[in-house]
């Protein structure tokens, strides 16, 4: 599984686009080609993709965060 690292403001994730919403999750929402991308970090920093399509498209917010070495993987 994905996380953020533990050691990461949860704050820089507005560099990326992300916003906090009603659930006290950072959320962001990509629309394209009539497909919806929705990536959400929750208050445990895992990460989750969901789509409205088959396939989910437009993971390059991911790959930046794993750039900006604001991403680890963990054991469930």
């Amino acid at each position: 599984m994905l996380k953020i690292k533990d050691n990461v403001d949860l704050k820089e994730l507005a560099k990326f686009g992300f916003k906090l919403n009603f659930d006290e999750e950072y959320q962001l929402t990509i629309d394209k080609k009539n497909i919806r991308t929705v990536i959400v970090i929750e208050y445990e920093r895992t990460i989750y993709v969901q789509s409205t399509g088959y396939v989910v498209e437009e993971l390059d917010a991911l790959y930046d965060l794993i750039k900006a070495d604001l991403i680890e993987k963990v054991d469930k």
